[in-house]
């Protein structure tokens, strides 16, 4: 292996090469097609720009702290997230849902910070736990992760809730939990699935109705899925060029800067270019998994895995849901769709990732 002072320039400013290469090309991916689904919108994409270079500003300074410092800061992290989320409760703004928070100069969506904070904070439960968990172990996992989900459920914010809860789940399942725990985990799932149904809001409840059949009615609950498949479909091979897409600039297309922006892409640039897109998120999924296989504590293994699947989910979710597969929750497109508090979280634990492998212990060649 390599000494310290054969490390790479990447190495030696905590920059991990792969990972940061797919990083760049997913923004520059992701502000090309902006600019046509913003309407050709020079002023959304600057905005989006500086969001970036935000991100990109706070990826650099974690992937400078040291992960054992990050495991002793994820209790505070996870109480301060919490702090927000109870604030949010009490103060928050927004269209129907209540999911931000006014703080004169900057508005923010808390429940971002928790899809980092709850991982970490599992993770640095477990990671002086005996391993595989025992079952009070994995009780009070289950709490952690269980009371920041019912605060974002409350918002309501059903998608983002899911994210965080499975982000903590996936710390617990890398930690070794048992086989039958999970199939246990499941039959509960389904058996309680009716209890679920009654307890979702009516617009949830329509959402997985429009689903099954989203022609019942086409001019409402369904329109957003029908014209999103027409945009995918219609893109072909090469698709229609950049700038020539016909569902977003005739307006048939909603949410196409944000939660649909994917459709826009298919639409412009087809087949060949989701292969590229797919690309450069299998480029940076295959390089965090190496990184948590190669980490050399409990800690960034859990965390690096956890963070990995994250965005695997991520991805499949919006992926899933613009072309008819999976229910619409409002999960964006990671460093393509549109938004700022999302940018800079996805940005920080790709900071957090390459923290754990520039910080590993290398040693000397005999």
């Amino acid at each position: 292996m390599r000494t310290a002072s054969e490390k790479d320039l990447f190495t030696r400013v905590h920059l991990d090469g792969p990972l940061f290469s797919g990083v760049v090309l997913l923004c520059a991916l992701g502000l090309i097609v902006l600019y046509s689904a913003s309407g050709e919108s020079s002023e959304v994409v600057l905005r989006q720009a500086m969001r970036m270079l935000l991100g990109l500003v706070a990826m650099c300074a974690i992937a400078h702290i040291n992960p054992g410092r990050l495991a002793r800061w994820a209790p505070l992290f996870y109480g301060a997230g919490m702090a927000l989320l109870i604030a949010v409760f009490l103060f928050g703004t927004g269209r129907g849902a209540h999911r931000w928070l006014e703080m004169g100069f900057i508005r923010f969506q808390p429940s971002e910070i928790m899809k980092l904070a709850v991982p970490l904070t599992v993770a640095w439960f477990l990671s002086d736990k005996v391993l595989p968990p025992t079952v009070s172990t994995v009780a009070i996992v289950l709490m952690l992760i269980a009371i920041p989900g019912a605060f974002v459920i409350e918002q309501p914010d059903l998608g983002t809730a899911i994210l965080i809860m499975m982000g903590g789940l996936l710390v617990l399942f890398f930690a070794g939990l048992a086989w039958r725990w999970t199939a246990i985990a499941a039959a509960v799932s389904v058996v309680c699935a009716p209890i679920g149904w009654y307890l979702m809001h009516d617009y949830q409840r329509q959402r997985i109705i429009t689903l099954l059949d989203p022609t019942q009615d086409p001019l409402g609950s369904g329109y957003h899925i029908i014209q999103a498949t027409i945009a995918v479909g219609s893109g072909g091979l090469s698709g229609k060029g950049w700038l020539n897409g016909t569902q977003s600039h005739l307006e048939f297309l909603p949410e196409r800067a944000t939660d649909f922006i994917f459709a826009v892409y298919c639409e412009e640039f087809g087949l060949l270019g989701v292969v590229v897109l797919l690309a450069a998120y299998s480029l940076i999924l295959a390089r965090g998994l190496t990184i948590a296989f190669y980490a050399q504590d409990i800690f960034g293994r859990l965390v690096a895995a956890s963070l990995t699947f994250t965005l695997f989910i991520y991805v499949f979710v919006n992926m899933g849901m613009v072309t008819g597969q999976l229910p619409v929750v409002g999960v964006p497109l990671p460093l393509i769709s549109y938004g700022g508090t999302s940018i800079v979280t996805l940005m920080t634990g790709f900071g957090i990732l390459m923290s754990i492998q520039t910080h590993r212990r290398f040693i000397v060649e005999s």
